[in-house]
């Protein structure tokens, strides 16, 4: 991709579509107001734009929308952002360098922009607030878990990171307060197939060749219910969540597994007792091991 010609606005980068080649079987569009409508109108005033010259190509010069339509080109925008509930939780730097900035993320908090939240994530949060444009994750944590995330401060920096979490040669682990089972030994593996369908909520534990596997260890047991430490040595979508789940050890507070709960977006009451809790690795860069570790409590219930 190349670079935006336009300015990060509220932390955030622009969007842009690139215009299809002019191949036989592509749509023809005479102007490039006839392409932006055409593509746009369901999700910006196309028109409006145009006037304001919010629409720009790859050399920062506004669209005026009149232009004769151009094949491979690429034009660029911010889109207006819609409002979303205030996340009313900080997120605390554990650690920052030149290349690295580690976070204590809270939950309900996303790790990144997606769907409706866009302005509430850790991304856009931090670039904002540390004013670093290109700070980008390595790695994620979905927007009900909470703990450690790492992020690289400059663009020329995440690909060595990137690949660590890519080929596994990061060791961590995660705490889970969940009930208590007394007919239940651990340590224990959980083993299994994950998919996710697509538009599911939810993750499925199918028959088939496993490719989600996690140690299970029981820390310690309150009442009807206990501490689990919990180390993945795969990463598929909600495999914690599932896999406890499967065994009939829910995570306390999870909306979705074993059912799908009715929460809204600004209920913040009952969050989901899963940390990230440890990350391990070597760094890429100068071969220095890396301990981080999440202060993010547990409440039992």
């Amino acid at each position: 991709m190349p670079r935006s010609p336009l300015q990060q606005r509220h932390g955030l980068d622009a969007a842009w579509v690139r215009t299809p080649d002019n191949l036989p079987e592509a749509p023809h569009w005479a102007t490039m107001r006839d392409f932006l409508r055409d593509r746009l109108s369901d999700r910006a005033p196309v028109d409006e734009m145009l006037a304001a010259g919010a629409f720009v190509d790859q050399a920062g010069r506004p669209w005026t929308g009149t232009e004769t339509y151009r094949p491979h080109t690429m034009v660029w925008f911010h889109r207006d952002l819609p409002a979303e509930p205030q996340v009313p939780f900080e997120v605390a730097v554990l650690h920052a360098d030149e290349r690295l900035v580690v976070v204590d993320k809270p939950h309900f908090l996303a790790t990144t922009p997606r769907g409706v939240h866009v302005r509430q994530t850790a991304l856009v949060r931090l670039r904002e607030t540390l004013g670093l444009p290109e700070l980008a994750p390595v790695h994620r944590l979905d927007r009900l878990t909470a703990g450690v995330v790492v992020f690289t401060t400059q663009r020329v920096w995440r690909g060595p990171y990137a690949e660590l979490f890519c080929t596994h040669q990061v060791h961590k682990t995660y705490e889970a307060l969940a009930p208590y089972d007394p007919s239940m030994s651990f340590p224990r593996t959980a083993v299994s197939r994950i998919e996710k369908p697509r538009g599911s909520l939810q993750a499925l534990l199918v028959d088939g060749e496993p490719n989600a596997e996690t140690l299970i260890e029981l820390v310690e047991v309150h009442g009807g219910h206990a501490r689990y430490r919990l180390t993945p040595r795969t990463g598929k979508t909600h495999q914690l969540r599932l896999q406890l789940a499967g065994l009939g050890l829910a995570i306390l507070g999870d909306p979705l597994y074993p059912d799908v709960l009715d929460v809204t977006g600004d209920d913040f009451s009952t969050p989901l007792r899963l940390v990230a809790r440890e990350l391990t690795f070597t760094d890429p860069i100068d071969g220095e091991v890396r301990e981080f570790a999440s202060r993010m409590p547990l409440t039992w219930p």
